[in-house]
């Protein structure tokens, strides 16, 4: 399954990957913001969450970095960065406001990485899987960055709704939903499963020795 890059789905594409730029990038500073690092940390963590997915899909895909081709995403992660670092000098920021920028980002980044896989022609299943990294890898670094484990190994319900979407986002495609409608769907999907996930405490099981 391969999806022809047309001016319009190239249109929704970098809209799509630059609002996920700017929530996963304002998640990377809430979360430096607990460990209280200087403005240079908090830079560097919220570039390192906003586009180290998208970056090591890029790579893996034998393409054009997306922020070395178009340094606007650039730009709009680091103005994300100093934004929320002003922002919570102001104004109290609630702490689980984390927890929901976390899940924009995991929605809207799950979404363009299955979609621009798709259309560099990768299978299905490739695709999604490419879906889910690029939704997961800028929070596990943001994590790594910020020494705790991450996020997506513990948490409920992190890289598992970021994958059901991704399928569900191929499945409506292969039944000729329109591209667009697709994606609203299947990332409002991520984003809600994600914040019930959160709020009723659903998780896999984990892996326990027979004692």
């Amino acid at each position: 399954m391969s999806i022809h890059p047309t001016p319009a789905l190239l249109g929704s594409l970098y809209w799509i990957t630059l609002i996920a730029v700017v929530v996963s990038s304002a998640s990377g500073v809430l979360k430096a913001g607990f460990k209280q690092f200087d403005l240079f940390g908090v830079i560097i963590i919220a570039i390192a969450t906003g586009l180290g997915g998208g970056s090591l899909r890029d790579m893996l895909l034998d393409r054009e970095v997306f922020w070395i081709r178009d340094q606007v995403f650039f730009i709009a992660s680091l103005g994300s960065a100093i934004a929320i670092f002003i922002a919570a000098r102001l104004v109290v920021i609630p702490p689980r406001l984390f927890l929901v920028a976390d899940a924009a980002g995991l929605a809207t980044f799950s979404i363009a990485g299955t979609l621009v896989s798709l259309m560099v022609g990768a299978p299905w299943l490739v695709a999604s899987f490419m879906g889910v990294m690029t939704g997961t890898m800028g929070g596990i670094f943001r994590d790594v960055l910020s020494n705790e484990p991450p996020v997506v190994f513990q948490s409920p319900l992190y890289a598992t709704v970021s994958w059901g979407g991704a399928l569900v986002f191929i499945g409506l495609i292969y039944l000729d939903t329109n591209v667009t409608h697709a994606a609203i769907v299947s990332g409002l999907g991520i984003f809600i499963a994600r914040l019930l996930a959160i709020y009723f405490n659903i998780s896999l099981p984990r892996f326990r020795f027979k004692t």
